[in-house]
C-alpha cells in the first residue's frame, strides 16, 4: 500500500471517528438508536477506493471509537465490529456487482438493513435468548435503519457527486 493511500486512510477513518464521536453527543430518543452518520465515511470512501479501503476505515472507526467510549470487547462493541464488518462487506460486494443498478442511496440502505439484522440476530443469539422481544423490535429497527440508511445515502450521493466535479477540474 502506498503511503499516499494510508494517509487517505488515517485522514478518512478520522473523520468517521470524529462523526461518531459528534454523533454520540446528540441526544437519543431510544438507547439504541443510532443515525450511523459515520457510515457515509465509509461509503464514500468505498466508491471512491474500494472495498479494502472501506472495510479498513470502518473497522478503524469502530475499534478506536469503542476504545474512547470505554466500550471495547464488550456487547457494543461486538455489536457493532459484526455488523459494521458484514454491511460494509454487503456494500461492497454490491458496489462492485451492480454498480449501474445501485446508487449510493440503494446501497446505504441494504448496508443498514444488513447492520441492523445483523445486531439483532447476534443480540437473540448471544445476550437475550427471548425471541418476542426480537420480534416487537425488529420492525421498529429495520423501519429506522432504512431512514437513516436512506438519509445517510442520499448525503453519501450529494457528497460524491460534488466530490467527482471537483476531481474533474482539478485534472483539466
Amino acid at each position: 500500500m502506498a503511503s499516499q493511500d494510508r494517509y487517505r486512510i488515517v485522514l478518512l477513518s478520522t473523520y468517521a471517528i470524529g462523526l461518531h464521536s459528534i454523533e454520540n453527543l446528540l441526544p437519543s430518543p431510544l438507547p439504541w438508536l443510532r443515525l450511523g452518520i459515520a457510515n457515509i465515511i465509509s461509503l464514500i470512501t468505498l466508491l471512491l477506493y474500494g472495498f479494502k479501503p472501506a472495510i479498513t476505515v470502518t473497522l478503524i472507526r469502530i475499534i478506536v471509537s469503542s476504545i474512547i467510549s470505554g466500550t471495547f470487547l464488550g456487547p457494543a462493541f461486538i455489536l457493532s465490529f459484526s455488523a459494521g464488518l458484514l454491511s460494509t462487506s454487503v456494500m461492497g460486494i454490491l458496489a462492485q456487482l451492480l454498480p449501474n443498478l445501485l446508487s449510493p442511496i440503494g446501497i446505504s440502505i441494504i448496508g443498514a438493513f444488513c447492520h441492523n439484522i445483523t445486531q439483532l440476530l447476534l443480540a437473540y443469539f448471544i445476550f437475550i435468548h427471548n425471541i418476542e422481544v426480537i420480534l416487537i423490535l425488529s420492525p421498529i429497527i429495520i423501519l429506522l435503519g432504512t431512514i437513516t440508511g436512506a438519509l445517510n445515502g442520499l448525503i453519501t450521493n450529494i457528497i460524491f457527486n460534488n466530490l467527482k466535479k471537483s476531481l474533474k477540474r482539478v485534472k483539466m
